[in-house]
């Protein structure tokens, strides 16, 4: 949705907004012209520039980052008995999708309320004779120690599996020293397909085992047999119908280019709120350090203890800035409430969370009001 202005509402400040503009619309009709919507050249190109970008030998693009994570669990056999480490910080579907595998998810407590990622030795605690993999989050876009995780799976004789979703175009290894890393292109993403994942999967064998799992289990892609590449498949195992189709994959051809460029001035946008917020509200606060690598995906701040969120998000959409928490911690839901203790640390994050606007669209002056407003919000 666009900013709207009108006499009785002022200009919605957004939390988020795709850009999309005329390359897009051109991608999208040349789609259309060419007679061929499902999965094909454009889905395969946008595979190997992404690939190319974070410095892997080949991708594979599927309908969501939730897919993507299904389908490299599956493809490295997770499965009914085992065990997997994950965060309750987090989107519901880094456990769910460990949940349809028939595999439990075991969710670890964070680090810290400054530092919101797994935390190793709450993980170390939590290892059983049935943990079989460790799934990170990247929260917000900020990266984690991926050597260290690496190096700790290793350890133990456990799988290794990122929830890139908020990391496409990151400058730290993501996918590097993983099994496997799934990225989401979700319309409130760093770029977007509207709908859309990616997995990068380090064994050959098993991306390969992805690429057919996501289409049915078939040997040969609908596009192989209309051309006349193949006359026939095999089902080689039972697939999903996970494909994207080439709408979406021109899509991703035009915006990932521009990526850098975003992320860039989402790091900078950042920036200008930190300095904000130290000089303006000191008693709010941000995670991660000032130059932890990120690609700034979520503008994430802590406020402080006992503050009635709800008054100040209410305050704050009055004065017309969106607000949004990220997230709801996964272990209080009710279908995952038996899977996990406390999570001391978890609960008093999601508690004082609060996401602020961040997009490539974003102003200077847009941010600058928007600290104003949470000023004017927390003094009331």
């Amino acid at each position: 949705m666009s900013a709207q202005r009108s006499a009785h509402t002022q200009p919605l400040i957004e939390l988020g907004a795709p850009t999309l503009g005329e390359p897009e619309k051109q991608a999208l009709l040349e789609v259309i012209d060419s007679g061929w919507l499902t999965m094909g050249e454009r889905v395969r190109r946008f595979e190997h520039e992404f690939a190319r970008m974070h410095g892997a030998a080949d991708a594979i693009a599927v309908s969501s980052a939730t897919a993507a994570l299904q389908l490299a669990l599956a493809a490295h056999d997770i499965g009914p008995g085992h065990e997997v480490l994950v965060p309750s910080m987090t989107f519901v579907a880094t456990a769910s999708t460990v949940v349809h595998t028939g595999a439990t998810p075991v969710f670890v407590d964070i680090a810290a309320p400054d530092l919101p990622h797994l935390d190793p030795a709450d993980a170390k605690a939590r290892l059983t004779p049935c943990t079989r993999a460790v799934m990170l989050m990247h929260y917000g876009g900020y990266g984690m120690d991926l050597p260290a995780w690496r190096a700790f799976t290793d350890t133990h004789g456990l799988l290794l599996v990122e929830d890139a979703a908020h990391s496409a175009g990151a400058a730290y290894p993501v996918g590097q020293h993983s099994a496997a890393a799934a990225f989401s292109f979700f319309t409130n993403k760093n770029m977007t397909t509207a709908e859309g994942g990616m997995v990068l999967v380090a064994d050959e064998e098993r991306r390969d085992r992805v690429r057919y799992l996501r289409a049915h289990g078939m040997t040969a892609s609908t596009l192989d047999r209309d051309r006349g590449r193949a006359v026939g498949y095999d089902v080689l195992e039972p697939g999903h119908n996970f494909r994207i189709d080439e709408l979406r994959g021109a899509l991703g051809v035009v915006q990932l280019p521009r990526l850098p460029k975003w992320n860039a001035r989402r790091r900078a946008l950042t920036a200008r709120y930190r300095a904000a917020l130290a000089a303006e509200l000191p008693q709010v606060t941000v995670p991660f350090a000032a130059d932890h690598s990120t690609t700034a995906h979520l503008m994430a701040v802590l406020l402080p203890a006992g503050t009635d969120r709800t008054a100040v998000m209410a305050a704050l959409r009055a004065a017309g800035v969106q607000s949004s928490v990220h997230y709801p911690p996964v272990h209080l839901f009710t279908a995952y409430r038996d899977s996990s203790g406390p999570l001391p640390r978890t609960e008093e994050f999601a508690d004082r969370q609060l996401t602020l606007p961040l997009h490539p669209a974003l102003s200077d002056a847009d941010a600058d009001t928007v600290v104003a407003a949470l000023a004017a919000a927390l003094r009331a």
